[in-house]
């Protein structure tokens, strides 16, 4: 199995070689896996009824549950807000083109989650969790940037 210290900022996965480095679920945007101790944490700028935005270099991370008020309690969002001290580690990526996952790097809490109004999944107004999340290595890089390959990476190409 590829392990995740293999996967470098700017790589670029499909769905199965991020499950196969993370050892993760295919699906969703918060995937714990309780093997490597991970929390996988996708951001959907193509297709995604939340408002995850970056202000600052800081990434303002709409947490889990797509219809009502989301709890803080709940599943992965209680994982991420104890991220800090549960001993998960949380890395970060971006899709900006269908079934492409670009890997942004290891994030942590910037601050407290705090809540605001989106629209849940049917349009209706509801309560979330947004998780202000930093880069550890400080560099975000732009989605535009060529993907560096993985030398180690059995998956990678040249």
């Amino acid at each position: 199995m590829v392990h995740e210290s293999y996967v470098v900022p700017g790589e670029k996965l499909n769905n199965a070689e991020l499950c196969e480095a993370f050892g993760c679920s295919p699906q969703g945007g918060m995937r714990r896996a309780h093997k490597t101790n991970t929390l996988v944490i996708v951001s959907n700028h193509i297709k995604s009824i939340y408002d995850d935005r970056w202000l600052e270099g800081v990434l303002h991370y709409t947490g889990m549950g797509t219809k009502g008020d989301q709890s803080l309690t709940f599943q992965q969002n209680k994982t991420l807000a104890e991220s800090g001290s549960n001993g998960v580690t949380v890395h970060l990526f971006e899709v900006f083109k269908d079934q492409e996952y670009t890997y942004v790097g290891e994030v942590v809490l910037e601050s407290k989650p705090y809540t605001e109004t989106q629209d849940d999944e049917q349009g209706k107004p509801r309560k979330v969790y947004v998780f202000p999340l930093k880069l550890v290595s400080g560099d975000r890089l732009v989605e535009k940037q060529e993907s560096r390959q993985c030398r180690e990476c059995p998956f990678s190409q040249s």
